[in-house]
């Protein structure tokens, strides 16, 4: 029962430095010392992951790195896309409440404030068997950071609202966040794929698109329940996640 299970953010583990909040926590699951809540941050991260084996980079105690174990014990691995959207939504709410109307929710999981990327969501699921038994859930937000080496279109939250935030307290209440969609996931999962196309980035927009070597134009219709993305030119097409990419 969801009653049972500890809030998001309990234990909260504060660490310095490590290579991956992602790696960190999958290993305390693993090694039975992790449970529903507990909460990994970290001040640096060598070699934080993003979607498809990209890197995550971010400046040293500047930026919010975070990883939380779910248990996704009752959830069928067919609903990991709405558990997807639920999470993206938590990240949305959070960032929302400060950068204002503008934030958004890019296929499959981005965080975006206006046309720049502020924030990114990767899943990691452990599956025994045919259960689906934990998810771990990381999450980078750019806070304070205010250069970018590779990611020219990134933004923080610091370039939006001129302010410094301490990372600490601003993972703390994501955890908050986090916690109140999981719950609402449970309850309502028909109400989280309705808000995440609420917020869904460029939706019924046309957008230009790569797939190989084709560029097309396409309207963004929204996502399925597999976490396919959508569109509509001539025909209604729609895309797995890497399968085709954004032209801006």
């Amino acid at each position: 029962m969801i009653a049972d299970l500890n809030p998001v953010g309990m234990p909260f583990i504060e660490l310095l430095t490590v290579d991956s909040t992602n790696n960190y926590a999958m290993a305390m699951v693993h090694e039975g010392m992790a449970q529903h809540g507990t909460a990994v941050f970290a001040h640096e991260q060598t070699k934080g992951k993003g979607q498809r084996q990209k890197q995550w980079l971010a400046q040293k105690e500047e930026n919010l790195i975070l990883t939380v174990v779910l248990s996704t014990e009752g959830l069928a691995l067919s609903e990991a896309f709405t558990f997807s959207m639920a999470m993206s939504l938590a990240a949305y709410g959070f960032f929302n409440k400060y950068a204002g109307a503008e934030t958004s929710i890019k296929w499959p999981n981005d965080l975006y404030w206006r046309d720049r990327k502020a924030g990114g969501i990767l899943i990691e699921n452990i599956v025994q068997g045919t259960q689906w038994k934990y998810a771990i859930v990381g999450m980078g937000i750019n806070l304070n950071q205010t250069a970018f080496r590779v990611l020219s279109k990134a933004v923080s939250l610091k370039q939006i609202t001129g302010k410094n935030y301490n990372t600490v307290s601003m993972a703390k209440e994501l955890c908050l966040f986090i916690d109140d969609y999981f719950k609402q996931l449970h309850q309502n999962k028909s109400g989280i794929r309705q808000a995440y196309h609420q917020h869904l980035y460029k939706k019924d927009e046309v957008v230009k698109l790569k797939k190989g070597s084709r560029v097309f134009d396409a309207c963004i219709k929204g996502v399925n329940a597999v976490g396919h993305l959508v569109t509509e030119h001539a025909v209604e097409e729609t895309f797995a996640i890497g399968e085709v990419e954004w032209v801006i």
